[in-house]
């Protein structure tokens, strides 16, 4: 990382209210660069970026819909951002069952918006468009998906992201061969971490019961997970972005996913987050209405090969820190909960991040 490549760069983040985006906004503000952020309120109370006061990190704090692309290129034009970092989707697998409709407009539609404006935009110099590791047809041969791996989804919210990096990628090689803007698509693992109150999420259930002695109800016991600190893919993103800045050769898909090693299935999730919080809870299981994959795993070769990337954190150690997050926020001191962040993302840089002025 080039810690004087993002002072002062104009940074343009959608879905910053969010879970990654709120995580993001204080990495980039630590690292000085002009945050302008377009999103919906929070859907959830508490929330990381109300209680973080994230506010007075940025430059502008917009808060529309990215499906209003008026008001959305607008905002662009005004601001004039040096990179474009989009995050902002409807995130959960569940959600997608009960509103297909509205994952399909703001995952598709709401991309194919960005695109259009950055097509015409001259600012912009490298772009990051966020989807997930679901995008690839998985036939639960528990195999790890490479990056030319063929794209699927059996739930909506699948689908819709696959659809967002074919998208993406027909933009790419239909307007942006001779343009300055250069776009890549990045896939990372479920990623957890402090501040992620989404509903349906696992660490978040743990905490929020275990913590205050309530028992808990799991759907699905014996669904593996490549679990990642937030952290780790979002640096990931921040090194490619640096990478596209000046080289077109890194446009295309990325994965940013942990090593199979770091699977852990829900089960298992729930027992160590119970040890850890000392809970005296107990843990129940409920059968699964809806069709959830069972095995899901990342090939990040192409990151580690080409960008030096890789995760540092284990699943156990990752689950340790994001606990102490919730832990920190409902039984120590919410009101520093941002100073508490501050120094996450500092020992992580510390330990892992090569730094470079």
């Amino acid at each position: 990382m080039l810690n004087n490549f993002w002072k002062n760069k104009k940074v343009f983040v959608t879905g910053h209210t969010g879970f990654k985006g709120s995580w993001l906004t204080l990495i980039l503000s630590q690292m000085g660069a002009k945050i302008a952020g377009y999103s919906l309120n929070p859907i959830s109370k508490p929330n990381f970026f109300d209680d973080c006061k994230l506010k007075k990190y940025l430059i502008k704090d917009v808060r529309s819909n990215i499906l209003n692309y008026n008001k959305l290129k607008k905002c662009v034009s005004d601001f004039k951002p040096d990179i474009f970092i989009h995050l902002a989707a409807q995130s959960s697998v569940l959600e997608s069952y009960k509103t297909p409709r509205e994952t399909l407009e703001t995952n598709i539609s709401g991309t194919s918006n960005i695109l259009h404006i950055l097509k015409d935009t001259n600012s912009v110099k490298s772009a990051i468009i966020v989807t997930t590791d679901k995008v690839y047809l998985n036939l639960e041969k528990k195999k790890k998906f490479k990056e030319l791996d063929s794209l699927g989804g059996y739930d909506i919210y699948s689908g819709s992201k696959a659809a967002c990096e074919i998208i993406s990628h027909s933009y790419i090689k239909s307007f942006f061969k001779n343009s300055n803007c250069n776009i890549a698509t990045v896939r990372s693992g479920n990623c957890i971490g402090g501040g992620d109150w989404t509903k349906d999420r696992i660490v978040k259930d743990c905490a929020e019961l275990f913590i205050f002695n309530k028992n808990l109800t799991i759907r699905s016991p014996r669904a593996s997970r490549p679990w990642q600190h937030v952290l780790e893919p979002l640096f990931g993103y921040l090194n490619l972005a640096q990478k596209l800045y000046k080289s077109k050769k890194y446009t295309g898909a990325w994965n940013f996913g942990p090593n199979v090693q770091n699977n852990m299935n829900v089960l298992d999730v729930a027992k160590f987050a119970k040890k850890i919080l000392n809970s005296k809870s107990s843990i129940k299981v409920t059968k699964q209405k809806y069709y959830e994959s069972e095995h899901l795993a990342l090939d990040s070769s192409k990151s580690k090969n080409h960008l030096k990337w890789k995760t540092h954190m284990n699943a156990k150690t990752a689950l340790k820190i994001s606990l102490d997050w919730y832990y920190f926020f409902y039984k120590k001191n919410k009101n520093k909960i941002v100073d508490f962040t501050f120094d996450q993302i500092t020992e992580y840089k510390k330990k892992f991040i090569n730094v470079k002025k």
